[in-house]
């Protein structure tokens, strides 16, 4: 991989000389670095953004975090989805509060034991919070390099990313090492595109790029292909007893824990079956006002869900609860199902 040391004067080059002005680069604290972080794994930027000003307010310090509830937490989350993120933040503030003495450990390995913190993100924190020279390599750098050195090899194999790891530990400027992550992860997020040709007119890496040369960029990086998600179906039942809706705990484990859901139940089912569900719960429908069919896609798992929206004349079982615009903070719901009432 020599292609990559010509890589850092015009990369840098290219990004001081004009990048995207996001929150978390206009302000630079180990904090919010590290949140911002988090966020945005496998979430977009743009959706991250009214995120993080939103949780920054709410929580603006490490100690803030560490003290917070959990649903106050997931209240301030929803929406994001990959819930364990959170938690892992709040874990890992209470052990920086506890362990650290609320000050943010400062090296590669001590970042890295922090949980929910992997190998790119610390490399990302250590580099732009501290200035140490740790490269920080996710999907978008993967794909950078593969398109720049040519290389043909499986991205989402361990062993290619420990290779492109040590070639950009190599290469990565001591000085700037923050900027030189971060123009990396703009290049592959503005101009060497994920999913599409990348824009090679606009790339300030192009005189040297293998890939542009060879006019193989378009078709890289080379990924093994993914296992098929595995389709779960579920009747999901919106019982609305004037303003309130019914909704109910999902236990603090399995997918989705620690937040709430409209009652559901497994499998497709028909109106009447529908009704009978109903019926065992000892609830009275008033009116069937709408059937739908959504679907929620995650990970490894697609929901494929009939729903039912159903005012009622009951309150149906204890375990319920009731939410409505006012306290809907203290129910705080995954994306799954929130966007079915909509």
């Amino acid at each position: 991989m020599t292609t990559l040391s010509k890589l850092p004067a015009p990369l840098l080059a290219w990004y001081g000389a004009g990048h995207r002005s996001l929150p978390w680069r206009q302000e630079v604290s180990p904090y919010r670095t590290w949140v911002s972080e988090i966020m945005l794994q496998q979430t977009r930027v743009a959706a991250v953004i009214p995120y993080f000003e939103r949780f920054m307010a709410a929580l603006p310090t490490v100690e803030a975090l560490a003290a917070v509830d959990e649903p106050t937490l997931l209240s301030l989350w929803q929406g994001l989805g990959y819930y364990n993120r959170a938690r892992n933040l709040r874990l890992a503030a209470k052990k920086i509060v506890g362990f650290h003495g609320g000050q943010f450990p400062q090296t590669y390995e001590e970042i890295r034991m922090l949980p929910g913190v992997g190998d790119y993100t610390a490399g990302a924190i250590a580099s732009i919070a501290f200035g140490l020279p740790t490269p920080a390599v996710d999907g978008n750098v993967l794909r950078v390099v593969a398109r720049l050195t040519d290389c043909h090899d499986n991205v989402l194999a361990p062993a290619t990313r420990r290779r492109v790891t040590e070639a950009l530990a190599a290469v990565i400027p001591h000085d700037h090492p923050g900027d030189f992550n971060q123009a990396l992860m703009e290049l592959g997020a503005t101009v060497c595109l994920p999913n599409t040709a990348p824009m090679c007119e606009a790339c300030p890496c192009r005189a040297f790029c293998q890939g542009f040369a060879h006019g193989t960029a378009a078709a890289l990086p080379v990924r093994e292909k993914k296992e098929g998600r595995r389709k779960e179906e579920k009747t999901v039942f919106i019982l609305r007893h004037g303003e309130y809706e019914a909704v109910r705990y999902r236990g603090e484990e399995g997918l989705l824990a620690s937040l709430w859901e409209y009652p559901n139940v497994a499998g497709t089912l028909t109106e009447s079956e529908a009704a009978a569900q109903l019926a065992q719960w000892n609830v009275t429908p008033h009116k069937w006002v709408k059937k739908a069919k959504e679907k929620h896609i995650f990970t490894h798992i697609v929901w494929e869900m009939t729903v039912y929206i159903i005012d009622i004349m009951g309150d149906g079982l204890k375990e319920w609860q009731w939410r409505d615009a006012y306290n809907a903070h203290f129910y705080p719901m995954p994306t799954a199902f929130s966007k079915l009432s909509k």
